[in-house]
């Protein structure tokens, strides 16, 4: 798991559909696509990650859905990421299957050491710093804690909370594998040229750590 991750967020899509800015973020340049919907009934969200399954399926990126296993079944999406209060990994590894990409959210140091007995594909830490988009998660992580599980797991790390152009450079050089955004590309008034641009830094950053 490595470059741009993209988590969506309805409420920050303003006037654009999800779908369009999914898409227009996938040819901007991100990596893999969370599809989270905290809101919607679960035959509306089968319905939207059927439709952005098979937008997705040309240009050959993955779609997670966040905690819902019914609907990453349903819909045949390539994984799932779940976090501490989530359906236990061994179960949703269980459904899902060997090949199937599953991420874990770590909010802890006890959550760290507990993964690294866990064949997760990637561990979220969550959040690097304070962000309005995900308020129900532990004190903010920072850069030195983002090091520090770095140097003592085993699995690709995924950073996700207050991340923007200002902060991702600093962000793959304290330890991040991959960076995930919300708002940075959800709320860009154009969020192609907004992956464009995310995903070139972090390009160059890990070229350069």
């Amino acid at each position: 798991m490595q470059g741009l991750y993209l988590v969506t967020d309805r409420g920050l899509c303003g006037q654009k559909s999800m779908e369009d800015v999914v898409l227009q973020a996938v040819k901007g340049g991100v990596s893999c696509v969370q599809l989270r919907e905290k809101d919607i009934s679960t035959r509306l969200f089968v319905s939207e990650a059927q439709r952005i399954k098979k937008s997705l399926e040309p240009y050959r990126i993955p779609l997670i859905i966040n905690d819902r296993l019914d609907v990453a079944l349903a819909c045949g999406a390539d994984g799932v990421h779940i976090g501490q209060d989530d359906m236990p990994y061994a179960i949703a590894r269980q459904l899902l299957g060997p090949k199937a990409i599953i991420g874990l959210s770590v909010e802890t140091w006890a959550d760290v050491e507990e993964s690294q007995k866990l064949d997760v594909n990637y561990i979220g830490v969550s959040p690097v710093f304070e962000t309005p988009t995900k308020t129900d998660t532990k004190d903010a992580w920072g850069l030195a804690g983002l090091a520090k599980i770095k140097a003592f797991s085993r699995h690709p790390l995924v950073a996700i909370g207050g991340l923007n152009e200002s902060n991702i450079r600093e962000t793959i050089a304290a330890g991040a594998d991959c960076v995930a955004v919300v708002s940075a590309i959800c709320a860009a008034p154009d969020p192609e040229a907004a992956a464009h641009k995310l995903g070139c830094i972090i390009k160059t950053a890990l070229l350069t750590r």
